[in-house]
């Protein structure tokens, strides 16, 4: 019985609380890409800063600091254009659908999802964020119900008590 209760609490918790699969990055990662970026810009060849570069960009859309999120979305619009190959293309909507859904931007995540499954349209990944991002819109929308359903509920008690009040 308590393993029931103990299941149906997860579960409750994992609904109010998101629970996704996404893996997160700490701040000292983040730096080590950016000196790395800072290195390959020095030294290195273009494939090296390139590859650099979409290492922080990953680093920084699975942050856990908003503003290093935003970051990362900025970094990967402005390279998406100089995007070589469908591979790097795919990686890179990807990782702005993980940016984006990190923001709590989930149509404009499950939009990126779309083109990214065009370019790749078996990749794992991609599919398992999308179903990821789907859920998350379906318990918005339920969320968003209720909490409309309450309003509504406590306007018209608070009508029907004034009214009763009035007789």
């Amino acid at each position: 019985m308590d393993a029931a209760f103990s299941k149906f609490f997860d579960s409750i918790g994992s609904f109010f609380g998101g629970g996704d699969q996404i893996p997160w990055c700490d701040r000292d990662i983040i730096a080590g890409c950016e000196r790395e970026v800072a290195e390959a810009g020095k030294d290195g060849s273009d494939e090296q800063k390139n590859e650099s570069i979409m290492r922080l960009s990953w680093a920084l859309v699975h942050s856990r600091q908003p503003e290093d999120v935003q970051r990362g979305i900025a970094m990967l619009d402005a390279s998406l254009v100089n995007s070589s190959s469908p591979l790097q293309q795919r990686e890179k909507l990807y990782l702005l659908a993980v940016g984006h859904y990190r923001s709590g931007n989930y149509s404009r995540s499950r939009q990126l999802l779309e083109q990214c499954l065009e370019i790749a349209p078996d990749w794992r990944q991609a599919l398992v964020l999308k179903k990821t991002v789907e859920d998350r819109i379906a318990k918005d929308g339920v969320i968003g119900i209720g909490i409309t359903a309450t309003a509504v509920g406590l306007i018209a008690g608070g009508i029907a008590a004034a009214l009763a009040r009035k007789k």
